[in-house]
This record gives C-alpha cells, sequence and structure tokens, in this order.
C-alpha cells in the first residue's frame, strides 16, 4: 500500500504544481513529514489522509489505491 500512496501523492503534487513545502502548509503537516510519504518510509495516518482526500478532493480509496476514480 505505500509505494500506492506515495505514487498518488507525488502525482497528485505535480498535477497541482505543488512543492513538499507548499503541500505541508496547505494541509497543516511538516515538509520533513511529507518527504517520509514520498519516499514510502512511513504512511500517512488515517488523519493525514483525510486531510489529503479533503485538499485534493479525492477519496481515500483512490489515495490507497483501492480505486483508480478520484
Amino acid at each position: 500500500m505505500e509505494i500506492i500512496v506515495a505514487q498518488r501523492i507525488r502525482e497528485l503534487m505535480k498535477e497541482y504544481g505543488l512543492n513538499q513545502v507548499q503541500l505541508a502548509k496547505k494541509i497543516g503537516v511538516k515538509q520533513n513529514t511529507i518527504s517520509a510519504w514520498l519516499l514510502a518510509k512511513k504512511e500517512p495516518c488515517i488523519y493525514s489522509m483525510w486531510l489529503l482526500a479533503d485538499f485534493f478532493e479525492i477519496s481515500i480509496d483512490y489515495l490507497v489505491g483501492r480505486s483508480d476514480d478520484y
């Protein structure tokens, strides 16, 4: 799952034109947290997944690879 989450976050950041610092500010986490997610060193907790899903207007199922529909 973590590889898919990292890949999906990376794709969404590119689509929205965001870097790690910008995304971190938008959802209220630290930049090193975003970095750890992208490197698949850590997985976002459910609360962070909600933040990401709300910000990007996607489903958590899309984020974790259970669906290919936003």
